[in-house]
């Protein structure tokens, strides 16, 4: 990733013509590429599972219904835990994915235990504050950790440490801690969190807590804080925006809140009615564009891009014919294949050539 820099090409707007300001970067982030890769990957390669599905996955990928769709037509079962998952389908060697999101090591345990053929492909970022866990909690320290209750990642981060590991969601979460000067505390964040809503968070602490320490760089990672910033170049430049994202994507609800603030600065008390979310060009409601002259548009880190030209082709219709961009900054951000499956792109097997073994876990 390149170093940050703000460039905006512009176009002129023609009379009665709409324009739609186009944030970049947008979509897909290295981590859920990754992610959608190794499953297609093992969709790709000889199935050699007679009267079984060619891979499994726990949870969905990536929090887009339509990547989870789509992978599912092409042949991907996905459960939501490995219960779910037949015996005969683990004797058999069928692949089991874990999802982008990072998963507990109670998970990794039962995989083992029953021998099931694993590709772990949590986003590398995500494994980075998993290793942070870690080694704090073999510091002696207590964590806190700045997350949303219930998400697939907070989940998966508290579970390295549940009774080390104290998730704060809300200040009133931070008002229910209870430590002295004498517990060792550390400040760890999921990775997709809004800057500013983890800033103000972040200050509650150091207020209550004025010795909890934080690792030597964020935990948010750099395409959440990317299009973050280019939503807010947008806000700056069109009337209304819309984000393109599943509702249980926390990276694109965070665009939506990041869109609403910037907005409220320039329409004050209209911010919230504004900014709007859909997971496709069919939930786009006309009475957001009326007596718009520009709509900014973006999205979130799993979202197809697709679906972003299905939503352009919707506002062309609609009036909104002239595309101008605004650019935040460059990514060149690139996460290889888990190393299990890097083999099967040659050798298409994925069963064999892998060198997955029973019981085996891989980054």
């Amino acid at each position: 990733m390149s170093g940050f820099r703000t460039t905006v090409c512009e176009q002129p707007t023609q009379q009665g013509q709409g324009r739609v300001v186009l944030a970049d970067p947008r979509g897909f982030c290295a981590g859920v590429d990754r992610a959608i890769q190794t499953v297609q990957t093992i969709l790709d390669a000889d199935n050699p599972h007679q009267g079984l599905p060619p891979v499994y996955v726990r949870r969905q990928i990536v929090h887009n219904r339509h990547v989870v769709e789509d992978l599912s037509q092409r042949g991907a079962v996905f459960v939501d835990e490995l219960d779910q998952i037949p015996e005969r389908a683990v004797r058999a060697g069928v692949p089991v994915v874990f999802s982008a999101h990072g998963i507990a090591p109670s998970v990794v345990k039962e995989a083992q235990r029953r021998g099931m053929r694993v590709v772990d492909a949590s986003c590398p970022l995500v494994s980075k504050v998993h290793r942070e866990v870690q080694r704090f909690v073999r510091d002696g320290y207590s964590i806190i950790y700045i997350g949303h209750r219930g998400h697939d990642e907070a989940v998966g981060v508290m579970g390295e440490a549940p009774d080390r590991v104290h998730l704060v969601e809300h200040e009133a979460d931070i008002d229910a801690l209870s430590f002295g000067p004498d517990t060792p505390l550390v400040m760890l964040t999921q990775t997709t969190l809004s800057l500013d809503e983890t800033a103000d968070l972040a200050t509650a602490l150091r207020l209550r807590f004025p010795w909890i320490e934080e690792p030597p760089g964020s935990d948010i990672c750099y395409a959440t804080q990317n299009r973050q910033q280019a939503v807010k170049m947008v806000a700056g430049q069109a009337d209304c925006m819309i984000v393109v994202g599943s509702a249980n994507s926390s990276n694109s609800v965070r665009l939506v809140e990041v869109a609403r603030q910037a907005l409220e600065v320039r329409f004050p008390g209209q911010g919230g009615q504004r900014a709007h979310r859909v997971d496709d060009a069919g939930e786009l409601d006309p009475a957001w564009l009326q007596g718009m002259d520009s709509v900014g548009l973006t999205s979130g880190a799993s979202v197809p891009e697709h679906l972003v030209q299905a939503v352009l082709e919707t506002l062309a219709s609609r009036g909104f014919t002239q595309v101008t961009r605004a650019r935040a900054v460059e990514e060149h951000m690139h996460f290889v294949l888990p190393a299990a499956l890097r083999s099967a792109r040659v050798s298409r097997k994925v069963g064999q050539a892998t060198g997955l073994t029973n019981s085996s876990v891989s980054g």
